[in-house]
């Protein structure tokens, strides 16, 4: 096959310029590199500001638009040795909503045994950067943490993890999703805004408003807080701040960057990743499906806030 439908944005005004291709070239996998045969694509916040052209560093348009994938690995590029053809892998790459995709090696994790490839969409991508999220936050048992976006799928990743480590969890979320997040082991959920009391521990992706909620929440001296999403817009925090104000730890996390230049730390939480999966803590998800043809409508409402949980397209 040389050709396959895939999702193109076309500018930068949004998911309504997400249009799909029937005919784009399939990839061809370079050194180090495989090719999958998409059978599931994560939707990300991520993917809303590459339609917008507001991620740090993301693909200008036209591209083939998603970097999260599950599927079966049907080539291998120059140097590869595992995975092997036919194994099942998840993973990150360029081009994702498509019904075929190029990913590194490296980074491609086994989708785990008895585990769909749906159900493995988010384990690098949600759950490795939840765990970063704790473990860069140096966590302890019996601590508090506030989870902003807490209906997410890092957020509930971390609310899970959270609570298997032993902290009292509080999380943020819109109004309708306070008894998903409950479900999940929350101790206490609010509302963006609402005062969450003094907490060890913020994990930051919303930005805008929730910021201001997230600095002043910290511990004075001892709280942390790891941001690693800007979804809600981007405020500054100044030396000025941080010597006078707020004293204390920020910390910024991005997956791939920590992938890049810490391989030995996304090694040790690959390793516990496994631990949990096998522990039954990390659990198969059930994510909501759409159509590739409807990634246009599942960006939007993403965007809109109007979902809980993973999403994922399928080819």
């Amino acid at each position: 096959m040389t050709s396959m439908r895939a999702l193109r944005q076309d500018s930068a005004n949004g998911p309504e310029d997400l249009h799909l291709a029937p005919d784009a070239p399939v990839p061809v996998p370079g050194p180090g590199e495989i090719l999958l045969k998409v059978t599931a694509a994560g939707v990300n916040f991520a993917d809303v500001m590459q339609t917008r052209g507001t991620y740090e560093d993301g693909p200008e348009a036209p591209y083939i638009a998603g970097f999260e994938a599950a599927g079966e690995v049907v080539a291998v590029g120059e140097g590869v040795t595992a995975p092997a053809v036919g194994d099942h892998v998840v993973g990150t790459g360029g081009g994702a909503f498509a019904e075929y995709m190029v990913m590194p090696a490296a980074g491609a994790v086994p989708v785990p045994s008895g585990w769909s490839d749906e159900q493995a969409i988010g384990l690098i991508l949600n759950w490795v950067t939840a765990l970063a999220a704790l473990k860069l936050g140096r966590l302890a048992a019996g601590e508090t943490v506030l989870v902003q976006a807490a209906a997410g799928g890092v957020g509930q990743a971390a609310v899970r993890l959270a609570k298997h480590y032993g902290a009292t969890v509080v999380g943020a979320a819109s109004p309708g999703k306070h008894d998903v997040v409950r479900s999940l082991g929350a101790d206490r959920v609010l509302g963006y805004g609402a005062d969450p009391g003094t907490v060890d521990l913020v994990l930051e992706s919303v930005g805008g408003a929730a910021f201001a909620v997230s600095l002043a929440a910290a511990k004075r001296v001892t709280g942390r807080v790891v941001v690693y999403g800007v979804a809600g817009g981007e405020v500054a925090i100044t030396n000025r701040d941080l010597n006078f104000r707020q004293q204390i730890h920020v910390i910024g996390l991005h997956l791939g960057v920590l992938i890049e230049h810490a391989p030995a730390i996304f090694a040790e939480l690959m390793d516990e990743l496994r631990a949990l999966i096998a522990a039954g803590v990390c659990v198969p998800g059930t994510p909501t499906a759409y159509d590739l043809a409807d990634g246009p409508k599942a960006l939007a409402e993403l965007e809109a806030r109007a979902t809980s949980g993973k999403l994922v397209l399928l080819p």
